[in-house]
């Protein structure tokens, strides 16, 4: 568990602007998966590839913006466009609940596969490596 808690978005806006790859790592719920947002914290994919390469190209921005977002429903890309889709389920989760907790329609890939389960060397990587206090595994 953090023993810190920082003000505001903790620097989330210098890691989404600066890091070369961000990959998002959070439950699922309709709380979390709004259809519109009041303020941006965060710049992402700013309205598809062509145009957010613009805007960080003119800011000085290294960063690309997610490239993917893995809830406990699914894993989610981003389309030209900017916009997320769902490119697979985890095992026993169904699209209908995957619906239930977003508050729009997601883009959903054709076909829709079933999210691999890890290899032993990726849980390793993930229990010892990333996530050794168990923070987002337990």
């Amino acid at each position: 568990r953090p023993t810190t808690r920082l003000p505001g978005s903790g620097g989330a806006c210098e890691i989404a602007i600066n890091a070369r790859q961000v990959f998002v790592i959070m439950r699922q719920s309709r709380r979390s998966f709004v259809e519109r947002i009041d303020f941006r914290t965060s710049p992402g994919n700013l309205g598809g590839a062509a145009h957010a390469a613009r805007i960080r190209r003119e800011q000085g921005w290294l960063g690309s913006g997610p490239s993917v977002v893995v809830t406990d429903l699914g894993i989610y890309h981003f389309d030209e466009a900017g916009e997320m889709r769902l490119d697979s389920l985890h095992p026993g989760v169904t699209l209908d609940g995957v619906r239930a907790t977003m508050a729009w329609e997601p883009k959903v890939a054709a076909p829709l596969p079933t999210t691999g389960a890890p290899t032993p060397e990726e849980l390793r990587i993930v229990r010892v490596e990333l996530d050794p206090e168990g923070t987002y595994t337990k």
